[in-house]
């Protein structure tokens, strides 16, 4: 791992950042206010700019906007009511769970409206803190909002002063997603590779690289400023996404045998020296991300060019001296593949370009796109809340989960004589989670991260006695929490546990003892009980649902495939139709493989079908990849090579696809057997057979290069992914068979 690398590109990404601005919004109310010996005012203001900063989430600018006006709202609302009901008990109680239950549905509408029901139940918890009367309930509301408000205020002033500095972060994160990508491509070169490991591992990186796409698709085509292209670094990022995505997808296209090539050329070295090669052009990818993220220009390794044109050179000699009649194919995956690492450092030379924001390179002509076909819309309708009151609906279950495990803390908060009880109604809202699995890591990292975090603290405090260095570390802490909260929860929550130590302890030096024992107990006391609710109140497990993520990503291959299929009989090309059905497939395929990793934290007897999902899994991703290779040479054709004999196999393809969707989704109704004239599927066959004759013969007359080469090369490559892709639809065709079977 290279450290200097990774450390640069933790100082310019937007965690940081946003690590930084949610210190500085929520620990300035409380140092300022403190300075003027208005103490207690200030920490009700930072409080409430920590309520407004859960909303503060990677988005369009006009999403945050309306996310924090919204959040400010609630806050001083449910102030009021909280402040006047929370000396109540018998109504607290009763309100308690309605709050948790309908600020947990609302989850419903997305990432952002989840962040807005923790932030709402936060306001409420830590309501009981305190006890006001009268008009001291309205000034402590006002002080929320006035925190949230300055909050807000912070976010757009930051924002007018770095308008594109949000979406560059994470355009540059997409890119090294991409290099990552890259990488794990690279290690299928190894001779000694364990395949079923390196496609896993690509597996992984294709889905984290589609994530990371997905944040930055929202960010350029779902601001204003940037779709209309208004500016030179608008329409230059735009330019840049769309490249990043192209070489994303010319890097998914360049899919081989990958054992077949081992055997031929594993002795020679050009295969090491193709990953060496793929190598260097990961690093130049992240190179371009770090220049994104810092706003910087870099340049481009020349030595890459000489590289490329020393592996043509091998490989023309490996063509001289063991090129036969046995051994073309393998040749023309060969080339294929040197083909695309040299399209992917053209694209590479062109990003660099980008990074330094030239205005000539803002001038050019910018291909005509429509934002809505990159971009979803969350539909706000009323009709999604109360179509999800079932216990079909997996937030349904979890916003009853979270009311009966909040409503029992408080209870136990109010019954046993257990000190900052509001720390068990704390640590219930952000350990449950609507996935078994994700609540079960939290539960582990939170308690861990507690234990560790406590430690940490109690020793810093024992060897450092000065408020200042205890202050500046304090600030350090808030940032780092802040900073992994996204990436590393364990880490966050340790030093989450730190900075709030250490706040106490300033506060009062007396009371640490007390509050180090206290923050243990009570995390260990929600931690069980968010381990127990998720027992009695199961969620939705994955076995019940994955069909339908199954059934879905063959599907939307399926439609991909037919689009860039009819290109090859003759319909038109179109590059916007093939980007919104590939993310289409990529999104799919992801939110399969998001289910299964899901599928395997939870408990063996909940794991059914486990060996055919997995198959499916990686099937799909083969399939993906397959198809993606195709639309390479779609984008490319020639018109020799556009022609009807591909229509048989094309149908036959699509069926065995659409049979595999009904055996998935168990339709009552399934054509039992998919009848076809095999000799029409063999078309192909012929043509490739007749080209491969004639050039054998040319190859014994001792001809290297000829008209002949070319046709077949680009001809058998075409053909090669068609039958990949057959063979493949055929595969699941089986699987899913047995999943039916087992089902």
């Amino acid at each position: 791992m290279d450290y200097l690398k990774e450390y640069r590109s933790f100082i310019y990404s937007h965690y940081l950042s946003e690590g930084v601005r949610k210190t500085v919004g929520i620990l300035l109310p409380a140092l300022i206010m403190g300075h003027f010996n208005f103490l207690l005012i200030g920490m009700t203001m930072s409080l409430g700019a920590l309520c407004v900063s859960i909303t503060d989430n990677p988005g369009p600018i006009h999403h945050r906007v309306n996310g924090f006006i919204v959040c400010n709202i609630i806050i001083f609302l449910l102030a009021i009511i909280t402040g006047f009901i929370n000396h109540i008990h018998w109504l607290f109680a009763l309100l308690l769970p309605l709050f948790c239950f309908f600020f947990s549905m609302i989850g419903v509408y997305g990432a952002r409206a989840t962040s807005l029901g923790i932030a709402a139940l936060l306001v409420i918890i830590l309501q009981t803190l305190h006890r006001y009367e009268g008009l001291d309930i309205l000034y402590n509301s006002v002080y929320l909002l006035a925190g949230g408000i300055w909050y807000f205020l912070l976010c757009m002033a930051l924002y007018s002063f770095r308008p594109y500095k949000l979406t560059q972060q994470a355009l540059g994160d997409y890119v090294q997603s991409t290099a990552n990508y890259l990488r794990a491509k690279a290690s299928l070169y190894i001779e000694t590779v364990d395949y079923d490991k390196s496609n896993e591992q690509l597996l992984n990186t294709q889905i984290d690289a589609q994530h990371k796409q997905d944040l930055a698709t929202e960010l350029i085509f779902k601001t204003r400023n940037i779709v209309k292209e208004s500016t030179v670094t608008g329409r230059i990022l735009v330019m840049a996404y769309l490249d990043t995505t192209d070489l994303f997808e010319t890097s998914m296209s360049s899919h081989q045998d990958y054992k077949k090539l081992q055997e031929h050329f594993g002795k020679s070295g050009i295969l090491t020296e193709y990953r060496e090669l793929i190598l260097l052009l990961a690093d130049e990818l992240d190179e371009i991300g770090i220049a994104l993220q810092g706003g910087r220009k870099s340049v481009y390794n020349e030595n890459i060019d000489a590289f490329i044109l020393n592996e043509r050179e091998h490989l023309q000699q490996l063509r001289l001296s063991i090129l036969d009649a046995a051994n073309v194919d393998v040749f023309i995956s060969l080339k294929h593949i040197l083909d695309s690492i040299d399209d992917i450092a053209t694209r590479i030379r062109t990003l660099h370009q980008y990074t330094s924001y030239d205005k000539k390179l803002g001038r050019k002509k910018l291909q005509s796109i429509d934002p809505e076909d990159f971009i979803s819309h969350q539909e706000m309708q009323p009709k999604l809340f109360f179509d999800n009151l079932s216990f079909r609906s997996n937030i349904f279950r979890h916003s009853l989960r979270i009311t009966l495990a909040a409503l029992t803390a408080y209870l136990i908060g109010q019954l046993f004589p257990i000190g900052h009880s509001y720390w068990i109604l704390l640590t219930v809202v952000i350990i449950l989670k609507p996935g078994y699995s994700l609540t079960k890591k939290r539960n582990y990292q939170r308690l861990t991260g507690t234990l560790i975090g406590a430690a940490i603290g109690a020793l810093f405090l024992y060897f450092i006695k000065d408020n200042t260095s205890i202050l500046i570390f304090l600030a350090l802490c808030m940032i780092g929490a802040y900073s992994f909260i996204r990436t590393n929860y364990l880490i966050s929550v340790t030093l989450i546990t730190l900075y709030v130590l250490l706040m106490f302890h300033l506060l009062d030096a007396k009371d640490f003892k007390s509050i180090f024992t206290d923050r243990i107990i009570d995390s260990s006391i929600g931690s069980v009980l968010a381990f127990i609710f998720s027992y009695l109140l199961s969620p939705i497990w994955e076995h019940e649902r994955i069909h339908q993520f199954i059934s879905r990503v063959i599907d939307d291959n399926r439609q991909y495939y037919q689009l860039i299929a009819a290109v090859f009989t003759g319909k038109s090309y179109s590059k916007t139709e093939t980007r919104v059905a590939r993310k289409n497939s990529l999104v799919s395929l992801a939110n399969l493989s998001d289910a299964f990793n899901q599928m395997l934290s939870e408990p063996k007897s909940k794991q059914k079908n486990i060996q055919q999902i997995h198959q499916l899994v990686v099937s799909n991703h083969m399939l993906t990849s397959h198809i993606a290779t195709l639309a390479y040479y779609a984008d490319k054709l020639q018109r020799d090579y556009v022609m009807d004999d591909y229509a048989p196999l094309i149908i036959l393809t699509r069926s065995y696809m659409e049979r595999s969707v009904q055996l998935i989704e168990a339709k009552e109704s399934i054509e039992e057997n998919i009848l076809t004239d095999q000799s029409q599927v063999r078309l192909l066959d012929k043509r490739i057979n007749t080209l491969m004759h004639i050039r054998q013969e040319e190859l014994k007359q001792g001809k290297i290069e000829s008209e002949t080469r070319r046709i077949l090369s680009q001809f058998k490559s075409i053909t090669d992914q068609f039958y990949f892709i057959y063979k493949i639809s055929i595969d699941i065709e089986k699987i899913s068979l047995k999943f039916k079977d087992v089902a």
